[in-house]
């Protein structure tokens, strides 16, 4: 039987739900299929937005593996858009940095939610059959592992009452999300807190590419953050400034459909040159009936804000969206720690390099996914990173100080997360330098990982962890490249051509009566 702590809030709170713009799939080989598409083109797409930072072995896999999973999807009931009825071709929508049309759409803008749905129903129909059973509202703790290679042997989790639990495992697949939550502006979902990574950092894997956080850039500016998907632009709607301006074609040959990250760093640009009022997102071309037909939750979503899109432009911002690095694996999730496996956003295949192209995160889930399954069966040890792997520095000590209480604040009364929010969006947000860096470094040494095993407590100090590393590997990286920009190294360095990959200091978690998390931890100094 397989067991899955699926998800610590509602079975459908994911990220994977609020994917909107669709899925990139190589189809020309399918019925119905984008004929003027190759392998080849998609590959190199996705080199070309990673930056020379992309492991081509693995984005070949992604590529090779896309037909069958359009296929896979399908045959579990995925319903993707199509141009007139079941067998005719699917709409295929364009995005930026893609060469062709090759983006498959579910409900228009609901295609992660569809996929969402479907993989669901079958997990559901798989627990009903007695072959998997799922553990409802549980939060990862941590890993299970002895000393040494001794391998993962499980994980330590909070169940819905509030109490810790063991699950002995032979082999744990980690599949818990990026960590947008390191970020007061993010399109994540409230539980991307990176539990996952951190739990794998303290259990001795070595993680990759932390310093590439992807800002997608059209979010709608106001409470809520709600992403305005990239296919608007595709379909025709443009950026302007407060004047009115088209600023982007001076950015870039491809404008708005330029890769992500030169979008979002014009938009800061503009914004911090314009007095910090927005830039606007132009659809009024497009008209009413088309947007509802074409994006009906965005036009839903606006419309609940007071916001007619089809009439006047409405405000954006960027926001944390994806992180590429992770937890360090080859194409088939191996990680480098015996028994533990990952996929999925908390994963650095190194398919996405410094920048991920976009819509290729739902195809790296399905694809990578069922190449972990497979893999599982037939484990030939684990993953050796090609290149040197630096020790991250150690947390600062705070000498005989107790850790902060549960939901503590810092020293001004700020509560940890937004204190820890704020440093990151101002040294490690879209815009990076070495003095703003630093000043992070130092603001979040003063913040204390709270006590507790309450879930709030678990998740702020994962994300401490989590934000001192991604700290280090922009602090390390001088340069610009991808979604990575230092304004004090503009641009990239051929020398920095190359991922880097990291350890921590190792815990091993010890289960005690209390549980007392700050206690469990026995100190082992090993990568």
């Amino acid at each position: 039987m397989v067991l899955a702590a699926k998800d610590k809030d509602a079975l459908d709170a994911t990220n994977t739900v609020r994917a909107q713009g669709g899925m990139a799939a190589m189809t020309a080989g399918l019925p119905g299929g984008q004929p003027r598409d190759r392998a080849e083109l998609h590959v190199a797409d996705t080199l070309a937005a990673g930056a020379g930072l992309c492991e081509e072995p693995a984005v070949r896999a992604l590529v090779a593996g896309s037909a069958a999973a359009v296929a896979d999807l399908e045959r579990w009931g995925v319903a993707f858009d199509r141009t007139a009825g079941p067998g005719s071709p699917w709409v295929e929508g364009l995005e930026g940095a893609h060469s062709v049309p090759r983006i498959l759409h579910a409900g228009g803008d609901a295609t992660g939610r569809e996929i969402q749905r479907a993989l669901l129903a079958a997990a559901l129909g798989a627990e009903r059959a007695g072959r998997l059973e799922i553990l409802r509202h549980t939060l990862l703790v941590d890993l299970l592992r002895g000393p040494g290679d001794a391998p993962v042997t499980g994980a330590l989790v909070l169940g819905p009452d509030g109490l810790l639990r063991t699950v002995a495992a032979d082999a744990v697949v980690l599949a818990t999300g990026g960590a947008g939550q390191l970020y007061p502006h993010t399109t994540n979902a409230p539980g991307a807190t990176g539990d996952g990574i951190a739990a794998a950092l303290r259990a001795g894997a070595v993680v990759a590419d932390l310093e590439f956080v992807q800002f997608h850039p059209t979010a709608l500016a106001a409470p809520g953050c709600f992403l305005v998907t990239e296919a608007v632009r595709g379909e025709g709607a443009v950026l302007r400034d407060a004047g009115g301006r088209r600023f982007l074609r001076d950015a870039h040959p491809r404008a708005e459909l330029a890769p992500r990250d030169v979008v979002a760093r014009e938009i800061v640009r503009r914004c911090l040159a314009q007095g910090g009022r927005p830039v606007v997102l132009d659809a009024t071309g497009l008209g009413r009936q088309f947007l509802a037909a074409r994006f009906p939750t965005v036009d839903a979503a606006l419309r609940a804000h007071g916001l007619d899109w089809s009439r006047e432009p409405v405000p954006v911002t960027p926001a944390a969206h994806y992180l590429m690095g992770g937890i360090a694996t080859d194409p088939d999730g191996r990680t480098t720690v015996p028994g533990l496996w990952a996929v999925g956003e908390c994963a650095a295949t190194g398919v996405h390099g410094a920048n991920r192209l976009a819509s290729n995160s739902l195809l790296e889930g399905v694809v990578l996914g069922a190449r972990v399954a497979a893999a599982l069966g037939h484990d030939r040890g684990p993953f050796v990173p090609r290149g040197p792997v630096r020790p991250l520095p150690a947390a600062p000590s705070t000498g005989t100080a107790a850790p902060a209480a549960p939901g503590a604040s810092d020293d001004d009364g700020v509560p940890l997360r937004s204190a820890l929010q704020e440093a990151m969006w101002a040294g490690a947000g879209v815009l990076r330098d070495g003095p703003g860096l630093a000043a992070l470094a130092g603001r979040l040494g003063t913040l204390r990982a709270p006590a507790g095993t309450d879930r709030r407590s678990v998740e702020d100090r994962g994300l401490l962890e989590l934000a001192r590393a991604v700290t280090a590997a922009a602090t390390a990286r001088t340069e610009s490249r991808g979604a990575h920009a230092r304004e004090d190294h503009p641009h990239p360095d051929p020398a920095l051509a190359t991922r880097t990959f990291w350890c921590a200091e190792r815990h091993v978690p010890v289960l005690t009566s209390a549980h007392a998390s700050d206690d469990m931890h026995e100190r082992i100094p090993a990568c």
